[in-house]
């Protein structure tokens, strides 16, 4: 199986859902979305197969996260795309569907 995953290797929770990629024999392709950031429409489509909103995407912990309280979806999107560091990671994608691994268990969903 084959699978991608939006990573920080800085993150916690980012490093134990790709062991669990690894652990589970997948052909994993590391994207760390720092260095190289998805586009807006990456991140619309991730989302929209995920089944879930920007807003629920959104790493409400950044200081950069406080000004999109009130904003909508297209807002945050177009905010995650100038400032990848609101990305809440991370986002695993496999033929099986798109998940956030947050627990990193629940990237068991799609494998």
């Amino acid at each position: 199986m084959k699978a991608t995953i939006y990573h920080n290797p800085r993150c916690s929770k980012s490093r134990e859902a790709l062991a669990i990629l690894k652990d589970a024999g997948a052909e994993v392709e590391v994207i760390e979305y720092l260095k190289t950031p998805p586009s807006r429409a990456t991140l619309a489509d991730l989302y929209q197969r995920a089944g879930m909103t920007a807003r629920e995407g959104l790493r409400i912990a950044e200081d950069a996260a406080k000004p999109l309280k009130g904003a909508d979806d297209e807002t945050i999107l177009d905010a995650m795309a100038a400032n990848p560091i609101l990305i809440e990671r991370p986002l695993v994608v496999t033929e099986r569907g798109v998940r956030l691994g947050r627990p990193p268990e629940k990237v068991r969903e799609i494998l």
